[in-house]
């Protein structure tokens, strides 16, 4: 774990050169482990000047339980149900987005089996929260070294101009793909100013924007988060 306490900033105005592209996503399942494959169906789908841009697809993901159902282990052979409220989420320049509407909306993907079909979407502005958390950033080392990679993502942050006052390392995940298992670490990153958290949603850290690796989201606080087993 890394620690400094913050200090105040003034206030920062949102840019909205890279958005958030939110389509409503309607399908019955999806695999838990569907990185990959949602990024390949996706790609596709676009033109190839889209297909190239810098885009950031964000995992289709779920509540971890409810109603008394939990969330099944991260593998291909297990699914996540959808709900009427599930989302597919593009972080993308926003010079990009129409294209990126006109592409997907109204397609059916097809991703590891499962149909997926894409609705209407709308665009976001990044978040000002203050408090950020990635649920999957690729661990160069593929190695189970936690503190080397907590390390490696502190250097990182700080080659942006980040200043990093606390940051926690969370679950450990393998993302397949064709090449072999991915290893991934969630990280959690708190207190940051309200600029460097816009930095850090803008640029992303590490490698793998494409299957949602490296995108970092609002999120309620430190307290939240557990570190969970590897």
């Amino acid at each position: 774990m890394f620690w400094q306490e913050d200090r105040p900033e003034r206030e920062v105005a949102i840019p909205d050169d890279i958005i958030d592209v939110q389509f409503a996503l309607s399908g019955k399942r999806i695999p838990v482990d569907h990185a990959h494959a949602l990024a390949a169906a996706i790609v596709g789908s676009l033109p190839p000047e889209v297909a190239a841009a810098e885009l950031g697809v964000h995992s289709v993901h779920v509540a971890g339980s409810q109603n008394g159902w939990e969330r099944p282990a991260h593998d291909g052979h297990h699914h996540l149900m959808l709900s009427r409220r599930t989302k597919l989420t593009i972080r993308a320049p926003k010079q990009q987005a129409a294209a990126l509407k006109q592409a997907l909306t109204g397609q059916t993907l097809s991703v590891g089996g499962c149909q997926l079909n894409i609705g209407a979407a709308k665009e976001r502005l990044l978040s000002g929260e203050t408090t950020l958390f990635a649920r999957h950033v690729v661990d160069p080392f593929q190695a189970n070294d936690e503190e080397r990679f907590l390390e490696w993502a502190v250097g990182e942050l700080r080659a942006l101009d980040i200043a990093v006052r606390k940051a926690l390392c969370g679950k450990t995940t393998r993302l397949a793909t064709p090449d072999g298992a991915l290893l991934t670490r969630s990280l959690l990153l708190a207190e940051l100013s309200v600029s460097d958290s816009l930095a850090l949603q803008r640029r992303g850290i590490g490698t793998g924007r494409q299957m949602g690796c490296g995108i970092f989201i609002a999120h309620k606080g430190i307290d939240a988060v557990q570190p969970e087993g590897r």
